[in-house]
């Protein structure tokens, strides 16, 4: 068998088992909530309502059946754009009306995520205006949601379209190393971003405003220095006006670090609760969490480049793949966006260890935030926050050892409660 075709079926015998695994945990979950549905686990009967139980078990299932709808259309989406041939055709396409060249791979970059945006927005649109909705979690408005997308699609330009073409760009004249410029590249703008965030993103979508509670400040400011931790500033982030969903959370680094509050969360938490979940926040930078994750994205960054570098040097990549490559060059976007597509077929067998890794900080953030507030803050916090957020008490084992980043509730409250 030549190298094409190993190829082509590896692809395609991967992507069923990658589906199939994918269906048979969101069954798990469906099963395994239903059937917890009637009764509030014993550990929370006294703090949780049957309706309130009810109400998160109904939720987790919703989402469950989008879920599998997505599954089923990513797979279909996949072998489209690859084995059946959409790849290659959407590139014909862009040459009919451009000359080869790089301009050429940008649109055809363009082209392929105003397609693949295009076929998400049914699904995406259901999620927000009908079940969000159902559940009481929407509040964004059509004229809200429109002046997002118009937005997210200017900024992508802004901000997308010079990354693309420097990408494309090292790809054709980098050399035998051009991964490791690329990668150079791709960390740096990935620092920028973060950096420029706070003060430039993130307020084109919503408004942040300087926190006014004075008591919860000076907790906060006691609780910071405590930690060795300095920020910009304290500010409140109009939320309510997207979701019902709330959070806090740290944004920036160096001297652009800024905390923020969902509005939603002011109105749901005491100063006492805030104080802890604060706390939290801080435990992941007293671990160097988000350091370490960086550093290990990075890591796969330049392991998943270099593998392209190889890649997109094989024949057999591009026809195994449903694409037939342009023997002068010029493949780049071509190679870039198959690899993109792949990938995650064979890596979705690694979220375990992901989400394992996710797991364990948050307990090691939870037990810094013991540390520094009281225990029973935090506990009374994050049941809130699991109740206004509508999140189930009893998922399926096994379908939390594949997705969740965060311990269910039941053991995260039990360690702390034991710590």
């Amino acid at each position: 068998m030549n190298s094409t075709l190993t190829l082509t079926y590896f692809l395609a015998g991967a992507l069923l088992i990658n589906v199939l695994l994918k269906l048979w945990l969101n069954a798990r979950q469906v099963r395994h909530v239903a059937q917890h549905r009637g009764e509030v686990p014993s550990a929370f009967a006294n703090q949780i309502s049957l309706a309130e139980h009810q109400k998160a078990a109904d939720y987790t299932l919703a989402k469950a059946k989008v879920s599998q709808i997505d599954i089923l259309i990513d797979a279909v989406v996949l072998i489209a754009w690859t084995l059946l041939g959409g790849l290659s055709a959407l590139n014909a396409f862009v040459l009919a009306f451009m000359a080869p060249g790089l301009w050429q791979q940008v649109v055809l970059v363009l082209s392929f995520s105003l397609v693949g945006g295009l076929i998400d927005l049914p699904l995406s649109l259901y999620q927000t205006f009908v079940l969000e909705q159902k559940f009481g979690f929407n509040k964004i408005t059509w004229r809200l949601w429109i002046g997002d997308a118009f937005k997210g699609i200017l900024l992508g330009l802004v901000l997308g379209v010079p990354l693309i073409a420097l990408v494309l760009w090292l790809m054709q004249a980098g050399g035998q190393y051009w991964w490791l410029w690329t990668w150079c590249a791709l960390v740096f703008w990935q620092l920028f971003l973060m950096a420029i965030a706070p003060n430039v993103i993130m307020p084109l979508f919503n408004k942040f405003t300087p926190l006014e509670d004075e008591a919860l400040k000076v907790r906060v400011n006691a609780l910071m220095q405590r930690a060795g931790f300095t920020a910009k500033g304290f500010f409140v982030m109009d939320g309510s006006k997207r979701s019902a969903h709330s959070n806090a959370f740290f944004t920036g680094f160096g001297a652009t670090k800024r905390v923020v509050f969902f509005d939603t969360l002011l109105q749901q938490l005491t100063p006492a609760e805030m104080e802890a979940v604060l706390a939290h926040e801080l435990g992941h930078f007293k671990h160097r969490h988000i350091f370490k994750m960086m550093l290990t994205s990075f890591a796969f960054t330049l392991l998943g480049l270099a593998l392209l570098g190889y890649a997109s040097q094989q024949i057999w990549f591009y026809t195994g793949l449903g694409v037939m490559p342009n023997l002068m060059g010029g493949n780049e976007a071509v190679a870039l966006l198959l690899f993109m597509l792949v990938v995650p077929v064979f890596t979705f067998l690694l979220a375990p260890i992901s989400s394992w890794r996710s797991r364990i900080q948050e307990y090691e953030a939870d037990a810094y935030a013991v540390s520094q507030t009281p225990a029973a803050n935090l506990s009374s916090a994050l049941l809130k926050l699991y109740q206004d957020n509508a999140s189930t008490l009893t998922p399926d084992p096994l379908y939390v050892t594949f997705y969740y980043s965060h311990p269910p509730a039941s053991l995260r409250l039990a360690r702390m409660q034991n710590a």
